[in-house]
């Protein structure tokens, strides 16, 4: 069985978690705490400390990179999903980072400052520490006393997603791509603590959210998988 390696409200895990739970496919989720890796480390055999980290038998999947996808685009290899198709890919590859970088630029901090509320007392330590190491001491705090100046952030960042989905019901094509499932990551990791909503300027975002978060795929008719099920 697959196993998804993660911590509950990383937007990346949840990118992951959403395609696998789109696609109907048996996994299990195993949670590590932010401030302790060793299980990342150790399945991974030190070559990795990030989340997510994926498990199908002896595979271990993990990103190479800050751009790399490699764990969604072996689930869409493995089991004929169509997330990425040829026409669409360098056009995905520029949205991706876009959402990776302005969209979750805002999203996280916002999460983040309701952290006592998610992380357990005994990661405490830990996972500010992580924060600070990254961020600058008393990022934590700071972020509190940004939250206005980055919801507004935030909402100029969903603007483009708004325009794009002004003529489809998905960001690119008359189907979900890969794309779909990161935005939704990006936008599901912000609303985790469940202080916030979509703002009231995407109202075409708040329905294809709505829509994401009920999706279920179907093999892509290309696909040699759906190839093979005819």
């Amino acid at each position: 069985m697959i196993d998804l390696i993660q911590f509950p409200w990383s937007p990346y895990c949840i990118v992951q978690r959403r395609i696998l739970e789109a696609s109907d496919i048996r996994f299990k989720i195993t949670n590590v705490p932010n401030g302790d890796r060793r299980l990342v480390w150790k399945v991974t055999r030190g070559r990795y400390y990030q989340v997510p980290v994926l498990r199908d038998g002896k595979t271990v999947l993990f990103e190479t990179d800050g751009n790399s996808q490699v764990i969604a685009k072996y689930l869409d290899g493995r089991f004929g999903l169509g997330l990425f198709p040829a026409e669409w890919e360098g056009v995905q590859c520029l949205l991706w980072q876009y959402f990776e970088n302005e969209v979750e630029g805002f999203g996280f901090k916002l999460n983040d400052i309701y952290w006592q509320e998610m992380v357990p007392k005994s990661d405490h330590l830990n996972f500010v520490r992580h924060k600070e190491r990254k961020f600058g001491r008393g990022c934590l705090d700071q972020w509190g006393h940004d939250q206005g100046k980055l919801l507004e952030g935030l909402e100029a960042s969903l603007q483009p997603c708004e325009l794009m989905l002004a003529q489809r019901e998905w960001l690119l094509a008359d189907r979900p791509l890969f794309v779909d499932f990161n935005l939704f990551g990006m936008l599901a990791n912000y609303l985790y603590s469940g202080h916030y909503q979509l703002p009231g300027s995407v109202p075409r975002i708040k329905d294809w959210y709505s829509r994401m978060q009920k999706l279920k795929l179907k093999p892509s008719p290309t696909s040699s998988q759906a190839k093979t099920r005819a």
